[in-house]
């Protein structure tokens, strides 16, 4: 499940994308179903209308932005679950919509799904 990785949407897609999953509310104006070339859009995996608006990609509010979507995350755990078993089965994608690659929120599910396989992988490796 390492093979975890975020693009945007206004990226060409490749095969070498894998699985592409939108992880946005809201679909991009000017990218075509078609262009995007998604498997699956999963809404209610992304940040809350009501953070989206309160973060307004401010640089300045990102730390606690991160925050806040983590706790949405962990109350929105069946939308995770959808990502952490696409991702067991191969590489994943998730795509977002955000202009700035270094200001988006798809790095945080990302990071929650990689925490948590590390998290399995680590309660497996211990001895009974």
């Amino acid at each position: 499940m390492r093979d975890i990785q975020i693009k945007c949407d206004f990226e060409k897609p490749t095969a070498a994308d894998g699985y592409r999953v939108l992880v946005d509310r809201l679909w991009t104006r000017g990218v075509s179903k078609e262009r995007a070339r998604l498997d699956v859009w999963l809404p209610a995996a992304a940040p809350s209308t009501a953070l989206r608006k309160w973060f307004a990609h401010d640089p300045l509010r990102i730390r606690e932005f991160r925050k806040r979507y983590r706790v949405e995350l962990k109350e929105q755990s069946s939308e995770l679950a959808k990502l952490r078993v696409l991702a067991r089965k191969g590489r994943l994608t998730l795509v977002y919509g955000a202009r700035d690659p270094n200001i988006n929120h798809a790095a945080v599910p990302r990071e929650a799904l990689l925490v948590s396989a590390a998290a399995a992988r680590r309660r497996t490796a211990q001895p009974d």
